[in-house]
């Protein structure tokens, strides 16, 4: 089709070699999903026909192909001047007559409705290769924005067709032996959404670092959102779970603060943008509300479900979104399909395991994981080193690169990197996306890298231990494990996972396990809330300047302490329970030792001293104190609040260290205060077994609960009347001992009696496939581990479950 230009709303998907990928799923997204009430804001084209035929006005076809074919792409010196010297040649080119004309008049048409010729326009650029089944060529060129006037649109047009030549798409193309003038280049003239005034930023239909599917990953800042995908700031991320929210509930299961240090904004006279301080109370806050959020996540869903029915396969999305400051309306900028996680082969789990127990004596800095692999290597800081020296420097292959932030220009070196961390950036940044295109790991938003890491010194970088991206001191053992999830044998027995950390239950989410046996609050509260409770609710009465100083920061974007407490804990569980549902997720309130409280940040106020922490005031004893009475309500709202806002039924509850039958219900009677009630919507409430007395008085117990959970751990040292943590004693703690396996056998005996369920969440079945056999032959409902255990313990029980069935076969 011999066209210079064309609207926006004229494209569609079929057009690709038209008007580029970028524009294609524009206008189609105009036509298609505007009538679903997705906006997008509308625009013209300048066609791929009118870049080629620029090329040959400019007589510039042979003259690129000539500075190209003598040099030598893998040699950073001649590929950036190669680099220069075919973009100035582009630049300096004129436009015929006849297509000025068409663009000039497709731009007044554009802003014509508008009533003003002086408001700003996005030029972007729009190649006809952007989105191949086996590369992407997406974000390599460039876009300018808040553009004003006839003329400046003509030279950001031109910029636009240089950067289909710029260092990183050249060796991109050479690498993947791709044609120069096979690709061609599209520009969209769209109006600028007033974001320089509201806010911005990136959203995915998948989680970017597991591939877990049904998630939306938001991130966002105030202002335009270059800065977000150039890694210059740490922005907000917020997480949604699709499944509920298509059902209607507000799943919101993640909310982290970013720091948005910048934000880019229109600028004044011949300057289009420029970047200033993002202010303290824009800082310290969301930059969406819970309702933006959502209607961002449906509309992530819309084109998602859309490009899957378009494509006849899974097609997870990459999104470009803005709010425009001065209307409130939110816009899709830019949407295309995501190509790192939508080609793996789903059967097929790689994981990366350190294997060095000390590992944590030599932690260096943390930030945000890129991926889920481990890097050894030499530092190569590059702080303070211009682009243009970029061919200059001596980058060995294996080296990690350290740097304030990545952009196109730095994608030469970053080829050569082992690993990637970076001071600045959020998971959507530019280093994060070219990471996960390499293959490599990559810490993001680590603050303080550059100083600390010093060129020439050996660091392992590791990011596969959960969402926290850690760099190490010197040379820190790990191993490499493969598994293919169509070698695991079908059993009877139900395996469900201890999940630790919600960091990393969507890691672990493709595991074929039944649930989790144990998700522990206290890891939560001292992770993610990082303050004692009863500190949060009463600080002001300590006079303690400085721990209400450092309370006020902590609880920064939320309305107050309490509020913090709930949402903070709500969001951890949430996480957990959406990576497994509808499967059961059995999450155990808070059981902190007085020894293990104390140590938190305003924790010396309430915790007493105790010869014997062990065994004293924990678990259940704690809940119905007055002393802790109101820090255990906020748990139970934290979990009211995930059950039947949120709508995640299949959480749990489990009461710990509960020593007697009076006990458990004068635990009920403050559940029930606080609005929990066991039985109501389908609670269910199992009882940790790991007293002696549990076991004893089973059957009384199971008279009041749904089930039981057995708790290896501390029944062995209760059982053995030994300190596991003594290590005096510590050879004779056992939990395969005759006694042990004794009770637990009792107890078994007496929930099939009572007809309650009874599983394990101890570390047994994790360290000893011929425990989790004994569990197995006791008839135990289900058996939870810890997921470096799983594939074993599957096989081993395979093993029993086998034996079992031809000792029945041999009767019959």
């Amino acid at each position: 089709m011999n066209r210079f230009t064309m609207g926006l709303i004229e494209a569609s998907i079929g057009d690709i070699e038209l008007v580029g990928g970028k524009n294609a799923s524009l206008g189609e997204m105009l036509q298609k999903l505007t009538p679903l009430g997705v906006k997008i804001p509308d625009g013209s084209i300048l066609t791929s026909f009118a870049y080629f035929q620029f090329i040959k006005d400019n007589n510039l076809d042979q003259k690129i192909r000539d500075i190209i074919e003598h040099s030598d792409i893998d040699n950073l010196q001649m590929l950036s001047s190669s680099g220069d010297q075919i973009r100035q040649l582009i630049q300096n080119g004129k436009f015929s007559a006849e297509m000025e004309a068409e663009i000039l008049t497709a731009y007044q048409k554009l802003m014509g409705p508008y009533g003003d010729y002086s408001i700003g326009v996005a030029v972007r650029s729009s190649a006809t290769a952007e989105d191949l089944p086996d590369a992407s060529f997406a974000g390599q060129q460039d876009t300018y924005l808040n553009i004003r006037g006839e003329e400046r649109l003509l030279t950001a047009i031109k910029n636009c067709f240089a950067s289909l030549f710029t260092n990183r798409a050249i060796s991109y193309r050479e690498s993947f032996q791709f044609g120069h003038f096979n690709v061609g280049l599209s520009v969209c003239i769209q109006k600028m959404v007033r974001s320089d005034i509201g806010v911005s930023g990136v959203a995915f239909s998948i989680d970017t670092e597991s591939g877990f599917k049904d998630a939306v990953i938001i991130n966002g800042s105030y202002g335009l959102g270059e800065l977000i995908v150039q890694g210059a700031i740490n922005p907000d991320e917020f997480i949604v779970y699709k499944p509920l929210l298509k059902n209607g509930f507000p799943s919101i299961i993640e909310k982290k603060l970013g720091k948005k240090q910048e934000k880019m904004i229109y600028g004044a006279g011949e300057t289009a943008v420029t970047v200033i301080e993002t202010p303290a109370e824009d800082s310290s806050r969301f930059c969406l509300t819970n309702d933006q959020i959502l209607q961002l996540s449906n509309w992530v869903m819309i084109i998602e479900d859309y490009y899957t029915k378009l494509r006849g396969k899974w097609c997870p999305m990459d999104i470009e979104w803005a709010v425009d400051g001065a209307s409130g309306q939110l816009y899709i900028v830019q949407a295309r399909p995501e190509t790192i996680h939508s080609l793996k082969e789903i059967n097929y789990i790689t994981e990366y395991r350190i294997t060095d127990v000390n590992r944590h004596q030599n932690i260096l800095l943390k930030g945000i994981a890129v991926g889920d692999k481990i890097a050894f290597g030499r530092v190569h800081n590059l702080q303070g080193l211009e682009k243009h020296h970029i061919h200059e420097i001596n980058f060995l292959p294996g080296d990690i690169m350290v740097t304030e932030m990545t952009d196109p220009d730095w994608e030469p070196i970053m080829k050569k990197a082992s690993a990637i961390i970076t001071n600045k950036g959020g998971r959507t940044c530019h280093a994060a996306i070219v990471a996960r295109e390499l293959g490599v790991p990559a810490i993001v938003g680590c603050d303080h890298a550059t100083k600390m890491l010093k060129t020439g010194k050996e660091i392992t970088v590791s990011c596969a231990e959960g969402e926290a991206g850690i760099v190490y001191k010197g040379r820190v053992s790990f191993t490499k494990i493969e598994h293919d999830l169509s070698d695991l044998p079908e059993i009877n027995t139900p395996v469900m996972m201890n999940i630790g950390s919600p960091d990393i239950a969507f890691q672990y989410a493709s595991y074929p396990a039944k649930g989790v046996g144990l998700a522990r609050e206290e890891f939560i509260i001292n992770n993610y809330i990082k303050i004692h409770p009863m500190a949060l609710l009463k600080h002001q009465t300590l006079n303690d300047e400085a721990l209400t100083a450092h309370i006020t920061s902590t609880i920064a974007g939320y309305t107050d302490e309490e509020t913090y407490f709930i949402e903070k804990l709500s969001y951890g569980v949430a996480k957990i329970a959406a990576a497994y549902y509808p499967n059961k997720v059995i999450v155990r309130f808070s059981d902190f030792k007085t020894n293990e409280y104390y140590n938190m940040p305003g924790g010396k106020y309430f915790e007493p001293g105790e010869e014997n922490p062990m065994i004293g005031w924990r678990g259940a004893s704690r809940y119905y104190s007055e002393a802790y009475k109101e820090a255990f309500g906020m748990e139970c709202k934290a979990i009211k609040k995930v059950r039947e806002i949120m709508g995640f039924d299949n959480v749990v509850v489990m009461i710990p260290f509960c020593r007697t039958v009076n006990e458990l219900l004068q635990v009920y009677e403050v559940m029930n205060q606080y609005g929990l009630k066991r039985g109501e919507n389908g609670l269910e409430v199992y009882l940790m077994a790991e007293i002696p007395s549990n076991v004893i008085l089973a059957e009384q117990f199971a008279l009041h609960i749904d089930g039981f959970s057995i708790g290896s751990n501390d029944l062995t040292q209760l059982v053995l009347g030994l300190d596991r943590d003594s290590s005096l004693v510590a050879g004779l703690y056992n939990e395969r001992n005759d006694a042990v396996k004794m009770m637990i056998s009792n107890l078994i005996k007496s929930a099939k009696k009572m007809n309650v369920k009874v599983g394990i969440c101890g570390q047994g079945p994790s360290d000893y496939p011929d425990f989790a056999q004994f569990l197995v032959g006791e008839g135990i409902d289900s058996i939870s581990v810890t997921p470096d255990s799983f594939m074993k313990t599957v096989h081993a029980i395979k093993e029993v479950e086998d034996k079992l069935n031809s000792v029945l076969l041999s009767y019959h």
